[in-house]
């Protein structure tokens, strides 16, 4: 190793470019909880680059109670918007075997739930909301708003009465901070929470902090257009990472669930 230059990692973990006598690569590391968050990471990232650019995976492991992962480095430049989004929408169109994914991985530092299910609203209210409540329970949000939100859950088949989605890969945590692109324009994605969704998930929470630029959506939904009850789940699938978010930050997100548990419920009701 000839040099080691940290860079940004995000709250999860410490990143940083090695430079070595071959090639330089970037390396991610935390205390190792013995929770397998980077070998779930590498899996996904592996999974993704089979039909998305992804970072190429090195190695993972623990060394004297530091786990990291190693990946290759990847020079970025701007982001082609119109690239991305058709990207995106190629990876989505391919329909996968069932909703879910066959381990734990992580949204965040918190447990993204293994399970697989035929039933996107089973499954999406079992394995992703409530598992979210439970915690969220643990860490003080208002009994009122837990009560709702297991209504919510129970009433989760009424938003999918007239609309039938298909297990897709996502990428899972798709804001602007876990995308890029090569300097040729090439997308990459990076830093996945992946599993098979309703493709709709994963444009709703592009959506949840500002939003991409127009050209992305333009040349998504010029691919793969989206149902017009989209307006209405985007709401329901921002609900999952807004409670992820009061389980790893507390404050102003417990106010922000329960306003749209309840703009939810009054859909229903």
């Amino acid at each position: 190793m000839r040099g080691h230059q940290p860079v940004g990692g995000g709250c999860i973990a410490d990143a940083a470019r090695l430079d070595t006598d071959v090639a330089p690569l970037f390396i991610k590391t935390h205390a190792d909880r013995g929770d397998g968050m980077f070998p779930a990471e590498a899996r996904g990232l592996e999974a993704l680059g089979s039909r998305i650019r992804t970072p190429q995976v090195v190695a993972t492991g623990s060394v004297e109670g530091t786990a990291y992962l190693l990946l290759e480095w990847l020079d970025l430049g701007p982001v082609n918007d119109t690239a991305l989004g058709e990207a995106l929408a190629e990876l989505h169109s391919e329909a996968q075997p069932a909703f879910g994914w066959h381990e734990d991985n992580f949204i965040g530092a918190m447990p993204q739930l293994a399970g697989e299910d035929d039933d996107w609203a089973r499954f999406y209210g079992q394995r992703r909301l409530m598992p979210q409540l439970d915690w969220a329970a643990e860490r003080g949000l208002s009994g009122r708003t837990i009560d709702a939100g297991r209504e919510l859950v129970d009433a989760l088949p009424a938003f999918f009465s007239d609309y039938r989605p298909y297990p897709a890969l996502i990428h899972g945590d798709m804001w602007g901070a876990n995308h890029g692109a090569l300097t040729d324009g090439t997308p990459v994605l990076f830093d996945p929470a992946t599993y098979r969704a309703d493709r709709e998930a994963e444009i709703a929470m592009t959506e949840l902090f500002g939003g991409f630029a127009p050209g992305f959506y333009q040349a998504y939904q010029a691919h793969l257009p989206l149902d017009d009850g989209y307006r209405v789940r985007k709401t329901l699938y921002n609900l999952y990472h807004v409670l992820n978010h009061f389980n790893l930050f507390g404050g102003g997100y417990a106010n922000r669930a329960d306003g749209m548990i309840r703009q939810l419920l009054a859909e229903v009701r």
